[in-house]
Order: C-alpha cells, then sequence, then structure tokens
C-alpha cells in the first residue's frame, strides 16, 4: 500500500528546495496537486482496485517533478529550449533511490517511471502493455485536464489577452482543428499567443477516457477558455464562435457514444 499523505509531505519538502516565491514555480506545485486528485478521480470512474488508485494517485502527484530543476536551471519550462521534463523526472526519482521515499514496490515503480516518462511526449511509446498504457493514459487524460482549468483561469495576462484580441485566425490551424488531431506547435514558425490556445485545445483529441470528457464537460472548460477572448477581427470571431460549438459538440458525442456502448 502507498501512503499517499506522507508522500504529498515529502513532495512539499522536495519542492522546498526550490523558490515557491517564484509564481511559476508555485504555480507547478499546485498543478501537480490537481493532477495528482484528477488521476485519482479517472482511476476510481475506471473501478480500479484501491491498490491501483492509489498508484494512479502518486502519479500525478509526481508526474511534474522536474519542472522544479528545469526551470530553476534553465528559466523555462519549455522543454524544446531545455530538457525534456518527463525524461529528467525518471532521472530525478531515480537517484540515490529517491524514488523509494514513496513507494517500495518494483514492479509499481516500473509502471510510474513508464508513465511518468511517457505523460509529456507528443504520442505514448508503443509496445506497452495493458497495465501499461492504463496508467500513462490515466496521467495524460489528468494533465490535459488540469491543463484546460489552467488556460480558463490562470493563464494570460491582461496584456497577452489584448494581443489575443488584437489575432488574426491562422486558417491552417484551424483546419488541423477540424481534422481532430493534435498540433506540433513546433510546425509554426510564427509563435503567436493564439497559436497556443489552438495547441490546448487540440489536446481534446487526445484525450482517453469518457471520464475525462465528463470532467471536461462539467466544468465546462471549452467555454471557459472561449469566453476570456473577445477577437476584434470578424472572421477571427466568427471562426472561434465556429470552432467551440465544434468543440463542445465533440466532447458531447465522446460521452454520448460510450454511454451507449
Amino acid at each position: 500500500m502507498i501512503d499517499l499523505e506522507k508522500a504529498e509531505n515529502e513532495f512539499i519538502e522536495y519542492t522546498k528546495k526550490f523558490d515557491l516565491e517564484n509564481k511559476r514555480l508555485k504555480g507547478k506545485q499546485e498543478h501537480s496537486l490537481r493532477v495528482r486528485d484528477i488521476s485519482k478521480k479517472i482511476a476510481e470512474n475506471l473501478q480500479l482496485d484501491n491498490k491501483e488508485i492509489q498508484l494512479a494517485t502518486l502519479i500525478g502527484l509526481l508526474h511534474d517533478i522536474a519542472r522544479f530543476e528545469q526551470y530553476t536551471q534553465y528559466g523555462t519550462f519549455r522543454d524544446r529550449e531545455s530538457v525534456d521534463h518527463g525524461d529528467l523526472g525518471v532521472e530525478i526519482l531515480k537517484k540515490n533511490d529517491y524514488i523509494k521515499k514513496y513507494i517500495e514496490n518494483e514492479e509499481d515503480i516500473h509502471i510510474l517511471y513508464l508513465a511518468i516518462k511517457n505523460h509529456n511526449k507528443y504520442q505514448i511509446e508503443t509496445g506497452l502493455n495493458d497495465r501499461e498504457n492504463q496508467f500513462c493514459k490515466i496521467i495524460r487524460d489528468a494533465d490535459k485536464i488540469d491543463i484546460f482549468y489552467e488556460a480558463s483561469e490562470i493563464f494570460y495576462t491582461e496584456k497577452e489577452i489584448e494581443e489575443i484580441n488584437q489575432s488574426i485566425i491562422n486558417d491552417e490551424i484551424v483546419s488541423k482543428m477540424y481534422e481532430k488531431s493534435l498540433i506540433d506547435r513546433n510546425q509554426f514558425k510564427k509563435k503567436e499567443k493564439l497559436t497556443e490556445i489552438f495547441v490546448f485545445l487540440a489536446f481534446l483529441f487526445d484525450i482517453n477516457y469518457t471520464a475525462s470528457y465528463q470532467i471536461i464537460y462539467q466544468e465546462a472548460y471549452i467555454n471557459k477558455i472561449f469566453q476570456r477572448f473577445h477577437f476584434e477581427d470578424e472572421h477571427t470571431k466568427q471562426e472561434m464562435q465556429k470552432l467551440q460549438a465544434f468543440l463542445n459538440q465533440y466532447v458531447k458525442d465522446k460521452i454520448q457514444n460510450e454511454s451507449i456502448r
């Protein structure tokens, strides 16, 4: 059994080594605690046994443990400009057997490493068994759900929102959305805040479980994200309204299709 209260205390102590007066680092601590709770909720909905629910919960807590070292060393959370934080997280937990402060079972540690390594990748690595895949999918869903929350409540300063409101929509990116595919921000030379929003929204197409879609729907994250912006360009405004309706319908269809199986 995993002592989750002890695990949280250990995680909090670990993060205290870093500058939590920095809002970005404090935000990652808070993100980790929320993802922990979301992971637990998804695992419970999947009706996993208590041991598996505890493991999913711990993975949620530790999935971003590398963010603190990453930002301290490189001053950014952008992996392509620093280091892959999924891979670094595994390295941190392996160093001096630090993982044993959280969990002892070697088979479960193997699962935890795989899930943390894969949580931030464009796709889950191939060749995994069903149990390995399941935990990778749970943490990827939980992480994305909290990113939707952050996009609806936390991301973007007033200046950034003003910049987004003045943006002109990129029809090439919009077409990707209607193809229901993930968006690789590296494909687009011009790095705009509006492009980042599309990258986040496209996470919808990489959600694995009905429970995850239900959380997104119940929390109205899609509408909350769109409601933050008031686009000045008429074409952009109209296209974003159409996209909002499309994404809401996509989520509803995912929930409905699963419920009638």
